[in-house]
């Protein structure tokens, strides 16, 4: 009894109160921005109302112990976006994806810099909030690293709002599309069996792996591979149902808005403020780069849009099947981007180091 008292899930280290508020208001947020048809509804509305909370002194909180789980889903939800057909069609995909990974370091070079001159922020917390993609590994990367979590989460957190709230509404609005849900979703309800055990060896398996290897964010890249793998032989083509991607994905939007309790609101409109010059930087280089590489390429700008936008994979996959472009090129450029930047991130930021007269971390 003494060891439940004390362990990861006793009433001293699991503010069960606390957490249980955070998840009815997270849930009233996420329902809130479904009914509205925002995109990324379960994760940018349950982090909008718990951002809201913290910042008003709300009683939430949310224990780091969830997070892990939550984060091997998303990692094997990822995975699913690779099939053999990419393997396939990937030989004239390379003028594009040259343009991609040259696209990725104009991004990272440039709002890294913003945030560190404009900013002002330490050079940990600069670097991984000018990463162009990955919200959950960047945050994870730079709180390892000693940079400041809560600024890196609401960068990103802005860039995707921003980015998957304006993208897809005005292509919608200036091709004249309507947007719905994608054809194929797999529900709790249809899925068979064996999707459930793909899902979760991939994520046991992943992990378990990643850590052995001793992956950058095991819990997240490993399930990740596995899945990718899975996908990529043919083995299988499951899809990890929507409802448990979405739960997963309020759950984490919980403990990223919880992350803001005690932070100012002067603050916290700051870092607002500052993600909008960011994103305006990665939209123009979004715009440039589809411009230029829609010249050298097959394709046409409108789905290099699509497959550059720098946040929203869903989004842009959905507005793709709307506008009749190949769903395949825009979901695996994505994919690839959110891949090199979990891979490249501590890499570079390893290689690099700390440059000479960047202030250390706060602490």
């Amino acid at each position: 009894m003494d060891k439940l008292r004390s362990g990861p899930f006793g009433p001293s280290r699991f503010p069960y109160r606390r957490f249980g508020l955070a998840l009815a208001l997270g849930l009233a947020g996420g329902t809130l921005f479904a009914f509205a048809r925002l995109p990324l509804p379960w994760m940018l509305g349950a982090m909008t109302i718990c951002t809201l909370a913290a910042l008003l002194r709300a009683p939430v909180g949310a224990p780091p112990i969830i997070r892990p789980p939550m984060s091997a889903i998303i990692g094997v939800m990822l995975g699913s976006g690779f099939s053999p057909s990419i393997l396939a069609n990937i030989g004239g995909w390379v003028p594009t994806l040259i343009g991609l990974v040259v696209f990725m370091i104009a991004c990272g070079v440039t709002v890294v810099a913003y945030f560190r001159l404009v900013g002002g922020y330490d050079w940990t917390t600069s670097f991984f909030s000018g990463m162009p993609g990955g919200l959950v590994e960047m945050v994870t990367y730079g709180e390892e690293r000693g940079g400041d979590a809560r600024v890196i989460a609401l960068v990103h957190s802005s860039r995707i709002l921003m980015v998957v709230m304006t993208l897809p509404f005005a292509i919608q609005w200036i091709e004249g599309v309507a947007i719905n849900r994608a054809a194929g979703s797999v529900s709790i309800t249809n899925a068979p069996l064996s999707t459930w055990g793909w899902l979760i060896g991939c994520a046991v398996v992943g992990v378990y792996v990643g850590r052995l290897l001793r992956l950058p964010a095991s819990v997240l890249l490993g399930p990740m591979l596995a899945s990718a793998l899975v996908h990529l032989s043919g083995l299988s083509d499951f899809k990890p149902p929507f409802e448990v991607i979405n739960v997963a994905q309020l759950v984490l939007g919980v403990v990223i808005g919880c992350r803001f309790a005690g932070t100012a609101s002067a603050t916290v409109m700051r870092i607002l403020a500052l993600s909008v010059g960011s994103t305006i930087i990665l939209l123009c280089w979004m715009t440039g780069f589809a411009y230029v590489v829609s010249r050298f390429s097959s394709y046409d700008m409108e789905s290099l849009v699509l497959a550059y936008s720098p946040g929203g994979l869903a989004e842009m996959s959905l507005i793709a099947v709307s506008l009749h472009a190949e769903v395949a090129f825009v979901a695996a450029h994505h994919v690839v981007r959110v891949f090199l930047v979990m891979i490249s991130a501590p890499l570079l930021f390893k290689i690099i180091g700390q440059p000479a007269g960047s202030p250390p971390p706060a602490d």
